[in-house]
C-alpha cells in the first residue's frame, strides 16, 4: 500500500510539479488549494504526511498546522512546512506550531523528497521499512508474506491490505467508510458490509487455536488494532 501525501498549495505550477515527482517516487497524492479544503480532506481522508505552504488563502498554514495538532485523529500528522519565509524567526515559529520539518523556497526536488523520506521514517517507520511488526505479526512486504507467531499466515490480497493498513496505525479507530476509501480506493463502489466480511476472513486466517484476536471491534464506529496484543505498542 503507498503512503499518500497531501499537498497543501495554491500555486497551481508548483503543485503540480510536486504531485508529479512524489508519485514518480511511489506515494498517492491529493492536493488541496486552501487550508479550508485541506481540513475536509484530512477529516475524510487522513493522509501519511502533509506538505503544507506556510503562504494560503483564507486559512493560513500556520493556523492550519495548529488546529490539525488540536485534533486527536491528527494530533501526530507528520507535516512539512513549505514557505518562502526564511528567517529564524520564522522557522522556530512554524516549528513550535507543530511542524516536523521546514523547507525555504526554492528548494530541489531531491532535497525535498529526502526531508519526506527522513520525517516519514522518524515519524511513521512502519512507511519506511519492508518489515512490519506489531506483537507477534509480521508482514515481509517485500516478499509479501504474513507470519504469526511461528506460523506462516494465508491471507487474500484484500485481507492483506487491511492487516496491513491497520498495523500502520496500532490503536487507531477506522470507521467502514474510512476502511473502503483506503483499502479498495474511492473510486469502487462496495457496500459497507463487505469490510465486516473481509474483517472476518482476516481474523478466521490470523487467529489459531487459543491466540488473542488482536482485531477489536468498536461498536458504532468501526475496527481498530488491539494494543492489548502481548508485546505490541502503538505509535
Amino acid at each position: 500500500m503507498k503512503p499518500t501525501v497531501l499537498i497543501v498549495e495554491d500555486e497551481e505550477a508548483l503543485s503540480t510539479l510536486l504531485r508529479y515527482n512524489l508519485e514518480k517516487e511511489g506515494y498517492d497524492v491529493a492536493v488541496a488549494m486552501d487550508g479550508e479544503e485541506a481540513e475536509i480532506q484530512v477529516r475524510e481522508h487522513l493522509p501519511d504526511l502533509v506538505l503544507l505552504d506556510w503562504m494560503l488563502p483564507g486559512v493560513s498554514g500556520i493556523e492550519l498546522c495548529r488546529r490539525l495538532r488540536g485534533r486527536p485523529e491528527s494530533r501526530n500528522l507528520p507535516i512539512v512546512m513549505i514557505t518562502a519565509r526564511g528567517e529564524e524567526a520564522d522557522r522556530i515559529r512554524g516549528l513550535d506550531t507543530g511542524a516536523d520539518d521546514y523547507i525555504t523556497k526554492p528548494f530541489s526536488t531531491s532535497e525535498l523528497l529526502a526531508r519526506i523520506r527522513a520525517v516519514m521514517r522518524r515519524i511513521r517507520p512502519a512507511l519506511a521499512e519492508d518489515i512490519v511488526t506489531f506483537g507477534d505479526i509480521v508482514i515481509d512486504r517485500a516478499a509479501h508474506r504474513v507470519r504469526r507467531a511461528d506460523r506462516e499466515v494465508h491471507l487474500g490480497p484484500t485481507e492483506y491490505r487491511l492487516l496491513e493498513h491497520l498495523m500502520q496505525h496500532p490503536g487507531r479507530v477506522f470507521s467502514r467508510a474510512q476502511l473502503l476509501d483506503t483499502v479498495w480506493g474511492s473510486d469502487v463502489y462496495v457496500e459497507a458490509r463487505t469490510v465486516d466480511v473481509h474483517i472476518g476472513r482476516l481474523r478466521k486466517a490470523l487467529n489459531a487455536k487459543g491466540e488473542h484476536d488482536p482485531i477489536r471491534t468498536v461498536r458504532a464506529a468501526g475496527y481498530a488494532l488491539d494494543e492489548q496484543v502481548p508485546g505490541a505498542s502503538g505509535e
